[in-house]
Formats: structure tokens, sequence, C-alpha cells
């Protein structure tokens, strides 16, 4: 599990480095990263996979939050590259690939996870969306 979530953390570093992420905010993508990753791996030991993607995203998205209020930057800084580890990349790909072999129940059943997946990340990032704003600065010790 410490492989993966290394793995998570240096991914979510090097997308940050291709989205122009400022050089000082690394280490926060990388651990909001490694910790979306992190939860989804333990969750994923519960509960089916696309619960564990929402819980992995609410995670992300909470702490990409905090780490705006406390860092006072934009939360899509964190947040988009947060949330790579969790993007179902290779379920499209080969959702894709089984589409073109005419594959096509392979196809449905790797595009079905797939879209599970993103609904998963995007409900995730609406419900902690849903909370004021003022919780995250209260949390961080911050008024205004």
């Amino acid at each position: 599990m410490i492989d993966g979530v290394l793995a998570a953390m240096i991914g979510t570093v090097s997308f940050s480095l291709l989205f122009g992420v400022p050089r000082k905010e690394y280490p926060w993508c990388g651990l909001i990263g490694g910790a979306g990753w992190a939860v989804y791996l333990l969750a994923s030991s519960w509960w089916a996979d696309a619960a564990a993607v929402l819980a992995a995203a609410v995670v992300v998205v909470f702490l990409s939050r905090l780490a705006a209020v406390a860092k006072e930057c934009p939360v899509t800084i964190f947040l988009i590259s947060g949330i790579f580890p969790l993007v179902p990349g290779a379920g499209v790909y080969w959702t894709v690939y089984y589409i073109v072999t005419d594959e096509l129940s392979l196809a449905v059943q790797n595009g079905y996870m797939a879209v599970k997946t993103a609904v998963a990340i995007v409900l995730g990032i609406v419900f902690v969306f849903e909370l004021p704003q003022g919780l995250f600065r209260f949390l961080m010790g911050r008024r205004r």
C-alpha cells in the first residue's frame, strides 16, 4: 500500500508540474493526492469501487479546500492535481480499445465502471463544495 501511495504522490506532483502549479505548492499537492489514494485503497477493501472513489474524492476536496485557505490561493491548484490519481483514465482507454476490437460486452462493462467513477468524483466535489467557506476558515483558525 505504501508503494501505491508514494506513486500517487509522485504522479500528483508530476501532474502539478504540467498544470503550472507554483513550485512551493508541490508538497501540498502530493500529500493531498497521496491521501486520496490511501483513502481509496482502504475504502475499496470494504465498499464497491465507486463508493471508494466517492470517499477518496470527498477527502481530496476537503483537504484541497483546507490547503487553499491555509495557503491563501485558489482551491483548483490543489483540487485538479489531487484528484488526478482517481481519474478513470485506464477505464476509458480499455473501453475504447474494446470498442475498436469489437468486444462490445467488455466495452460496456469498462465504460459503465468509468462513468460510475467519474460520477463519484463529481458527487464528491459537489458535496464538499456545498460546505460553507467559513467552516474551512474556522478549521484553519482564520477569521474574516
